[in-house]
């Protein structure tokens, strides 16, 4: 008999405890021997239902739709070809992060990191300045957008593509910490250090220096407790941001306009019809988002204001569309995971697009550091993450003895790498880390698959050998200003083939997509297939982002 899945994991710690699965019934298909026995190794079978889901989000069951401007693109870009392509479902967050949350985020850094590595607090910051501009009185919302109580559920602003990234490797360490100390497996610390913060990461790779409040029962007679692992189910996958299809796809609310496996009506927006005022009679002409109306309206009239909004507006404001989720077209624009490239029907996949795969895998040689918890600081590959400060180490002396000394950020590097002095000369080395990836003190190092490290094995792989048109200078003829010769280019414009950043085109390795559309926007891109792209480095005061998550298993779950 098939025993009820569990899902609280206390109660799955105290069957474990009192051995209860050793008398089911449930063996290998493949080899007959019994699951959760001690007298056969203990090899364990927990009880698991489905993914739990994370503070904040909202399943979005996956399928298939058209990505991409099904209209006249008024702005001749040409950059976004319709195609067919399916999604599998996710998590994605109800509203975009607001200034509460990320100052959650930013108490919490300062707190951990701020006596110590006061730069990660600061690289953390959102810029303020974004709402500066020449011929506005813009300063009010310098001063007061980001801390004051009045703006506290307002989309937070200014926060570029790495530091969105970060947020959401911030959000899944301390949720899964909450998970940890909810189950009764980890203590509360109320005030951690930059020694001993919990990393998932860092936890699941047998790093982590902090300690469990007690450990799971095992089924080995030889270790009778043992750490949490992946197989349990207890650990939420990563928050990120969502790639373009998943945030178009959950933008459009197709759920609402189907009849069996029939998408009945399209929308050009996240609601039905064809304008930006509801056609409902109850609430017939009210505005469905937040942007620019006509020539240039940002709040309507006095004593008739139309959307209670000047800059941006709460992001419980306005209705939501079929899946629940708040303002997936006006208010603020937001960042996505992909590197922006013209889209083409050549080069997307039609299951789970994403355009930006950099393939990484943890350091595990010699080399091998967590920032920090080793003594070790590393810097960003896009520039110093940290200024010259000193950081105490424990060096071995002469006598083999252990001494405490104080290093400058200039030694560490080079002690590390072998590259004196300067930090801006980590640029591009990329055997320390992967370009992209901040290097937080206790975060895990991460670096690029390679085929000049024989234990990543590509020479029996196959799947991504392939250039992806990635890389605005990768010498792929499609990313050439003379595609149209096709590979005669090669031989005859060797010397001329790529786009120059800067001089012909604003488009490298490091610019990355944002939709939506914004209160600095018209109508035209509030379509959730349009799309532009920034600099990975810069913020606007019309940039937010929303955190999304991986569904595992079920897309739908087993009680549907």
């Amino acid at each position: 008999m098939i025993v009820k899945m569990i899902k609280s994991r206390k109660t799955l710690t105290a069957i474990l405890a009192l051995g209860l699965f050793s008398c089911i019934e449930d063996r290998s298909p493949v080899s007959g021997w019994a699951y959760n026995d001690p007298t056969n190794g203990g090899f364990e079978k927990v009880p698991y239902e489905e993914q739990e889901t994370g503070p904040g989000l909202v399943l979005i069951e996956g399928g298939t739709f058209t990505m991409g401007r099904i209209e006249h693109d008024v702005t001749y870009e040409w950059n976004n070809v319709p195609r067919r392509v399916t999604v599998s479902s996710f998590y994605l967050d109800e509203t975009e992060v607001s200034n509460f949350s990320y100052l959650e985020y930013l108490y919490w850094t300062s707190r951990v990191f701020g006596p110590t590595f006061p730069d990660v607090y600061y690289k953390s910051l959102p810029d303020t300045l974004v709402w500066r501009e020449k011929l506005a009185y813009n300063e009010p919302y310098v001063e007061y957008y980001l801390r004051h109580p009045a703006y506290r559920d307002y989309p937070v602003v200014g926060v570029n593509w790495l530091q969105a990234n970060e947020f959401c490797a911030w959000r899944t360490d301390r949720v899964n910490e909450f998970i940890l100390i909810r189950e009764g497996l980890l203590d509360h610390v109320p005030n951690p250090s930059d020694q001993d913060y919990f990393s998932t990461e860092a936890y699941l790779s047998g790093k982590w220096q902090g300690q469990l409040k007690q450990k799971l029962p095992s089924f080995d007679e030889q270790n009778p407790e043992r750490d949490v692992r992946m197989e349990d189910g207890i650990f939420l996958p990563k928050y990120r941001l969502p790639t373009e299809a998943e945030w178009e796809y959950a933008a459009y609310g197709l759920i609402g306009n189907t009849i069996g496996e029939r998408i009945t009506d399209r929308r050009i927006y996240p609601w039905n019809g064809h304008g930006v005022r509801n056609a409902t009679d109850k609430f017939q002409g009210q505005i469905n988002a937040y942007f620019v109306r006509g020539a240039g309206d940002y709040m309507g009239t006095a004593g008739f204001l139309n959307d209670n909004a000047d800059v941006t507006s709460p992001v419980y404001s306005y209705w939501p569309n079929d899946y629940g989720l708040y303002n997936m077209a006006g208010n603020v624009s937001e960042w996505v995971m992909d590197v922006y490239r013209q889209n083409t029907l050549q080069d997307a996949d039609e299951f789970r697009p994403f355009r930006g795969n950099v393939f990484v895998t943890q350091q595990r040689d010699s080399t091998t550091l967590i920032g920090g918890l080793g003594g070790d600081i590393l810097t960003n590959v896009d520039g110093p993450v940290y200024q010259k400060f000193k950081h105490k180490v424990n060096k071995p002396s002469l006598h083999g003895v252990s001494t405490e000394t104080e290093e400058t950020v200039d030694s560490v590097l080079t002690r590390m790498t072998g590259i004196p002095g300067d930090p801006e000369q980590m640029n591009g080395n990329k055997n320390v880390t992967a370009e992209g990836k901040s290097d937080i003190p206790g975060r895990v190092q991460w670096r690029e698959v390679s085929s000049a490290v024989a234990a990543d094995n590509l020479d029996e792989r196959r799947n991504y050998k392939s250039a992806d048109y990635i890389n605005y200078l990768d010498g792929d003829v499609n990313s050439s200003i003379y595609y149209e010769l096709g590979e005669d280019a090669y031989t005859d414009k060797s010397e001329k083939m790529m786009y120059e950043y800067a001089k012909t085109s604003l488009v490298n390795d490091k610019a990355h997509v944002y939709k939506g559309g914004s209160w600095r926007d018209r109508a035209y891109f509030l379509n959730p297939g349009t799309r532009r792209f920034l600099d990975q480095r810069q913020a606007t005061a019309h940039i937010g982002f929303r955190c999304a998550m991986v569904r595992v298993g079920s897309p739908v779950g087993f009680g549907k």
